[in-house]
């Protein structure tokens, strides 16, 4: 069977995520998307663990149901150098006991642990518990393992299970690193809210006998993911370097030469573009007989947002999005599935800008800094100047 997981989420207790991120909202939003299994995020909050047992019904071999959701116990934990690490827990007692063990000031506090574990040192504590575990979005500036480290072997001294591409790289980009050949690559939302222009944003279709953790770590262990669904880069608030405070895009060689400030007295942050550019040994991507197709995806949400120059929480947004939904069954079925002729049907405005998506003829205009990337139509007007990356003539 095929099945689409999102494994890399968080909690309510998580800093800057939704007071709605619960069991009770995700599950039926993860449905809507076209999801069959979810990470819950924040398995080491004790406070959180509690409230998935009370939510759940646990099935057996790690798998807990809720609404017709199925889902595995999942964290985020930040470790040595800020990096952040995915972990897939086999069921609640291993994570409690994990949590415990874990020397961390604020894992009451906050769903997402702070330790000074190094990679090495994570790797070696949740393999005796016959975890999964591997780099949470590991090309990205503040907390990828990429940022700290020109090797993942530097990071972890053994192979871990997976590499978390993150929002604003591709397999066509991670695919120009020689040493990431032997590694699958997973696709997670990192969701902090459930909202469907977060919850599914990226996802990963795997081969599995049944939902379990076990077919979980077959699946990842014995390259049968199937799919790799993720946003176009370029959308990602990382994607390019760019300043922190005004968020414009800042050639990288500049930036180095002005000490990574910015004209308006910024912070410059390092792009994922370019630091695999650093680190890469091929100038294009050679890819390994077993990656899996990358489908890029935009959420429908942000489709319909642009359209109708409406913000992407409103009714308007919100309504649209829930018809072409309850009109073909899941959101992903909406973007890559559905006719147009169809679409057409439920709205005349909504249906040239999905076939433009399916296309490839939308433009971007790049992420970097924190500031996520503007999705612009053929009738959208031409990008503001600030835009446009600074040369040396700008300072």
């Amino acid at each position: 069977m095929l099945v689409n997981a999102d494994f890399h989420i968080h909690s309510c207790f998580s800093s800057a995520s939704s007071k709605d991120m619960l069991i009770k909202n995700m599950a039926p939003k993860a449905k809507l998307k076209g999801l069959q299994l979810l990470g819950t995020g924040d398995a080491f909050h004790p406070g959180w663990l509690d409230i998935i047992e009370e939510s759940t019904t646990y099935l057996g071999d790690g798998i807990y149901e809720s609404n017709g959701m199925d889902f595995v116990l999942t964290t985020e934990v930040e470790g040595k150098h800020r990096i952040h690490h995915v972990i897939i827990i086999p069921n609640i007692e291993i994570a409690r006991e994990l949590s415990d063990r874990l020397v961390s000031k604020n894992k009451l506090v906050d769903g997402r642990p702070r330790t000074n574990y190094s990679g090495a040192e994570l790797l070696e504590l949740v393999r005796e518990y016959d975890c999964l575990i591997g780099p949470a979005h590991a090309f990205t500036p503040w907390t990828g393992m990429y940022k700290s480290y020109d090797s993942i072997y530097d990071c972890y001294e053994k192979k871990v299970d997976f590499v978390e591409l993150g929002l604003s790289a591709d397999t066509f980009m991670a695919d120009r690193v020689s040493e990431l050949k032997d590694f699958p690559f997973l696709t997670n939302s990192d969701a902090h809210s459930p909202w469907p222009h977060r919850l599914g944003r990226e996802f990963n279709a795997l081969e599995m006998e049944d939902i379990s953790f076990s077919s979980i770590k077959y699946a990842i262990k014995h390259n049968k993911i199937k799919a790799n669904y993720g946003l176009v880069p370029n959308l990602g608030k990382y994607h390019m370097t760019a300043c922190i405070k005004c968020y414009k895009l800042i050639d990288p060689l500049v930036a180095k030469e002005n000490k990574m400030k910015c004209g308006c007295g910024g912070r410059v942050k390092k792009g994922v573009d370019y630091r695999i550019s650093e680190i890469a040994d091929y100038a294009e991507p050679k890819h390994p007989d077993f990656r899996p197709k990358y489908v890029h995806l935009m959420p429908l949400a942000e489709l319909i947002s642009t359209v109708y120059d409406k913000g992407v929480t409103t009714k308007t947004v919100q309504g649209i999005w829930q018809k072409l939904v309850d009109s073909f069954g899941t959101e992903i079925d909406v973007l890559i599935n559905s006719p147009i002729c169809e679409i057409m049907n439920i709205d005349s405005k909504i249906a040239p800008a999905i076939e433009s998506f399916r296309k490839g003829t939308i433009n971007v205009i790049p992420g970097g800094g924190g500031k996520y990337g503007q999705i612009l139509f053929d009738e959208t007007p031409e990008p503001k100047k600030e835009a446009k990356p600074i040369t040396l003539d700008d300072f």
